[in-house]
């Protein structure tokens, strides 16, 4: 299972750290990925790492800002926010895939999914 947390409300500008825990299996060896929806819109990639965190990927609107980690020890990958904008505003889902070097935004790839959490961005 993996849980996500560390949503909330922010103003423009500020920063969000978002976490994704596995239980009930590890993960270090798959490649992790986070995405989002926002309203209305289609489920949207976002950020993807490598089974160990020598590959990363950014989708254009979120790069420079986002930087997508993870502690194999902890079991955990984590997605920081900076400069965020209310274009940001969405359920945040991260997801792990088998592929260990997989860092695409193909959701197909992605074999296990948590729940969201929500990011709201004012203006």
């Amino acid at each position: 299972q993996l849980q996500a947390s560390g949503g909330g409300l922010v103003q423009a500008g500020g920063s969000l750290r978002l976490s994704c825990a596995a239980s009930g299996r590890t993960f270090s060896s798959f490649a992790m990925g986070w995405f989002r929806q926002a309203p209305g819109k289609e489920h949207e990639f976002v950020a993807a790492i490598s089974w160990n965190g020598g590959n990363t990927n950014y989708a254009d609107s979120v790069k420079g800002r986002f930087t997508i980690s993870r502690d194999n020890a902890k079991n955990t990958v984590y997605l920081q926010m900076n400069s965020l904008k209310p274009e940001d505003t969405a359920v945040y889902y991260c997801a792990a895939g088998r592929t260990s070097y997989y860092t695409g935004g193909y959701q197909g790839n992605y074999d296990y999914w948590g729940q969201g959490t929500q990011v709201t961005v004012s203006s």
